[in-house]
């Protein structure tokens, strides 16, 4: 009897193991499937390099609120804080789209990189000068840092803006590619001035920081919505870009329609910025998909 027992606790234990094992390997194999699955969901969806900017803001509006035919299209938006990432992504492919300017985006196509221009932006630029500097002028510059970024349009309005004046000592530019750290360099006092945009450039304001210049004095229009060229040779992804056109359009005329405090709680979870700094922010008008104007393409190449 007990040598009976004992083959029936054997035979149960084999079984449990067994079972155990199964289930181990079928646990395995639908995660293999499952990785698998994701990828190539990842793979086909439309990836967007994005800023913390708010010429971004019809982007985040479509992934928050989803304001497309999920069926037809699939939006996924990768963050980046420093446009040289944006640039990295683009490069190797992990994106198929990007929200930049036209300096850095010349600048990738003499790099070799097949880029095409699907619209112009609503973006512009400020420089302002540290609150505790008394830096009222441009040509008060001469011996300070400016932070920007190299091949950008920060660096470009640099140039441009010191072009116009005389200083008495050279003024150097300082490259700070995140934008947080770059604002919050300025609110610690801890560089003469910078060039930021929106919502960057409210909080700067709303802590009494000078604003000396504006890109909008250039009559330059260089925010763009860049493309992978190899994008428009695949039917696949022609028919997404179909579909992100009229679905950016719409994101566009509900910020024109509801405006920006509308939607706070995107701003919150994506910009870093409290109430009060969005009930300051300025008025903007979001264009529809338009590509940008030759004459700015053409500055943005010959910088």
């Amino acid at each position: 009897m007990r040598l009976f027992k004992l083959n029936i606790l054997l035979l149960i234990s084999v079984l449990f193991f067994t079972s155990c094992g199964k289930s181990y390997d079928e646990q395995k194999r639908l995660s293999i499937e499952e990785r698998k699955r994701l990828h190539t969901a990842d793979s086909l969806a439309l990836k967007i390099a994005v800023m913390p900017t708010l010429d971004c803001m019809p982007i985040y509006l479509l992934k928050d609120k989803q304001l497309y035919d999920s069926l037809k299209l699939d939006i996924r938006p990768r963050f980046f804080n420093a446009q040289m990432d944006c640039d990295t992504a683009i490069i190797n492919g992990r994106v198929e789209v990007l929200v930049s300017d036209l300096v850095r985006t010349e600048n990738l196509r003499k790099r070799g990189i097949k880029l095409g221009y699907l619209s112009s932006t609503n973006a512009y630029w400020q420089l302002f000068t540290n609150r505790t500097a008394r830096l009222k002028y441009l040509n008060q510059l001469g011996d300070k840092k400016i932070a920007m970024t190299r091949y950008s349009v920060t660096d470009y309005l640099t140039d441009r803006s010191m072009d116009t004046v005389k200083t008495k000592a050279m003024f150097y530019k300082i490259q700070i590619n995140n934008v947080f750290i770059r604002l919050n360099m300025l609110l610690n006092n801890e560089i003469d001035a910078l060039w930021l945009t929106e919502p960057q450039a409210t909080v700067a304001r709303i802590h009494n920081n000078p604003t000396l210049r504006d890109s909008r004095d250039f009559k330059i229009n260089f925010g763009v919505l860049a493309f992978r060229n190899d994008l428009i040779k695949d039917k696949h992804r022609k028919a997404q870009m179909k579909e992100f056109i009229k679905a950016y359009n719409k994101a566009c005329d509900s910020l024109n329609t509801r405006g920006l405090y509308h939607y706070s709680t995107i701003l919150k979870k994506y910009f870093r910025i409290d109430e009060g700094a969005i009930k300051a922010l300025p008025k903007l008008k979001y264009q529809h998909i338009s590509a940008p104007m030759s004459s700015d393409i053409t500055k943005a190449k010959n910088y």
